[in-house]
C-alpha cells in the first residue's frame, strides 16, 4: 500500500516535533505511522521512522519533499548495488565483520582523539620556534615555482598623468610612496604594493601579455623594470627581487606552512600521550592482562 508523500512527511515532521516534547509522548497512532513503509529493495525496507532527523530546521514544504525524494532515491541505488555486489561476489562475512568494527572503533578513536586534541592544543608559534624549524630543515623548502618581490600595476590606457606614474614607479623613493599609493587608489584596475611580501610569479602576470613569457626564469634574471600593454590596458612591473625554481625558499614565504606543520606535529604529540596515558593508568589499574 502506497502512502502519500504529503502524509509522509507530515509525520515525519510530527515525530521530530515530538523529541522536543517534555516526555516525548507518542500515542499508538503515531507508532503505527513510524513501522509504514516508504520504500522496498527485494526485502529491504525504509521505513518513516529511518527518515526522522534528515530536515534541516526551517526548510519549506517544496525543499522538504524535495530532500526525501532525493533521500529515497539516494537509499534504494545503495540498496541495489549492495544486493548486486553480494549476489555476484564471495564475502568473508568473519573477515568484512571485523573490518567493519575495526572502522568503527577507529572512528571511534579518532573523535575522542580530536577532542583531547582541541582542549589541550597549543595553537601559538613562536618566531623562534619557526626560525629553528625552518633551519633544521632547510632542505625540505626547496622552491616549486619562481617567486618574486615586486610593484606590479595595471592601469587603463586613459589614465592621467601616466608619464608621471611611470617616473615615480621606476624611481620608488621613498619620499614618493604615499603619491604612488594614492595613484593607484584612484586609476588602477590592479596593484600589488606590497614590497616585502613574496609571490608565485605566475599569479602576479596571469591574464597579462606577460603570462606568455616563454622563459620566466631568464625573464626575471634579465629584467628589472618592464613596461607592456594591450588593448586596453598598460601593465608596469618592477621586480624588487627574486627567487627562481629550485632555490631555496624564503623564510617568508613559507612562514604559514611552518605553523600549520608545527601545529600538526603538536596535535600527533598529544595523541600520543593521551594513548600513553590511557595505558599506564591500565597498568597500573590491572585493568587488562594476557593469557600468552
Amino acid at each position: 500500500m502506497k502512502i502519500s508523500k504529503y502524509i509522509l512527511l507530515f509525520f515525519i515532521l510530527i515525530n521530530v516535533s515530538c523529541d522536543y516534547l517534555p516526555f516525548k509522548k507518542k500515542n499508538e497512532e503515531s507508532k503505527t505511522e513510524e513501522l509504514k513503509p516508504v520504500a522496498r529493495v527485494k526485502d529491504k525496507f525504509l521505513y518513516t521512522k529511518d527518515l526522522v532527523g534528515i530536515f534541516p530546521d526551517e526548510i519549506s514544504e517544496a525543499d522538504s519533499l524535495n530532500r526525501l525524494e532525493q533521500f529515497v532515491k539516494s537509499w534504494i541505488q545503495k540498496q541495489l548495488v549492495i544486493s548486486e555486489a553480494q549476489e555476484q561476489l564471495e564475502f568473508n562475512e568473519v573477515e568484512l565483520e571485523r573490518k567493519v568494527l575495526d572502522y568503527r572503533y577507529a572512528l571511534i578513536i579518532h573523535e575522542f582523539e580530536k577532542q583531547f586534541v582541541n582542549r589541550k592544543l597549543n595553537t601559538v608559534v613562536t618566531e623562534k620556534e619557526i626560525q629553528e624549524y625552518y633551519d633544521n630543515n632547510i632542505d625540505n623548502f626547496e622552491l616549486k615555482q619562481n617567486i618574486v618581490q615586486c610593484n606590479f600595476v595595471q592601469l587603463p590606457k586613459n589614465a592621467a598623468r601616466i608619464n608621471r606614474f611611470r617616473t615615480l614607479l621606476r624611481n620608488s623613493r621613498e619620499r614618493d610612496q604615499e603619491e604612488i599609493r594614492e595613484y593607484c587608489y584612484q586609476y588602477a584596475n590592479k596593484a600589488h604594493l606590497e614590497d616585502s611580501l613574496w609571490i608565485n610569479f605566475e599569479e602576479v602576470i596571469v591574464n597579462t601579455p606577460l603570462s606568455t613569457i616563454p622563459n620566466k626564469t631568464q625573464y626575471l634574471r634579465r629584467n628589472k623594470f618592464v613596461e607592456v600593454q594591450d588593448d586596453d590596458f598598460i601593465y608596469f612591473l618592477k621586480i624588487l627581487d627574486y627567487k627562481i625554481t629550485n632555490d631555496t625558499s624564503p623564510l617568508e614565504f613559507v612562514r604559514d606552512d611552518i605553523e600549520k606543520i608545527i601545529i600538526n606535529k603538536r596535535k600527533v604529540a598529544l595523541a600520543k600521550t593521551l594513548e600513553k596515558e590511557i595505558y599506564e593508568r591500565a597498568v597500573e589499574n590491572e585493568q587488562f592482562e594476557t593469557y600468552y
